[in-house]
């Protein structure tokens, strides 16, 4: 399982002050726990393995605070959008979706950015 994960090559995730950037590696190693079929408690510590630096060390302080040997998925995912992602800043994205108008943008401007941001929002 584990070389078949490797095999995917998912992203390393340094931490970044880019919110878009924890978003993306967070739906990247998504798309390979699907394409492996991981089972849900393998995946804390699988994606971990792929925190790196700053990521690591905060991961490794928190994984600490949790107070257990394993986290789960869904808990780790929260910790890491509260860290990388906050709340507030999707809904800054959200207010500029909801917002966006073509105005000066051309079809293909336009079509762009609602693309963009439109990846933030619930399905």
């Amino acid at each position: 399982m584990k070389d078949q994960f490797q095999a995917v090559k998912p992203p390393e995730f340094e931490g970044s002050t880019d919110h878009t950037k924890a978003w993306a590696w967070l739906k990247e190693i998504e798309k390979a726990f699907t394409l492996v079929k991981f089972e849900v408690d393998q995946k804390t510590e699988f994606s971990s393995y792929f925190l790196k630096g700053e990521a690591n060390y905060w991961w490794e302080s928190n994984k600490v605070l949790e107070g257990t040997k394993i986290v789960a998925w869904d808990r780790f995912t929260e910790l890491f959008l509260e860290k990388y992602f906050p709340h507030y800043m999707k809904n800054q994205i959200e207010l500029k979706f909801l917002e966006l108008k073509q105005g000066n943008l051309s079809v293909a401007e336009y079509k762009e950015k609602f693309t963009e941001l439109s990846r933030f929002l619930p399905e």
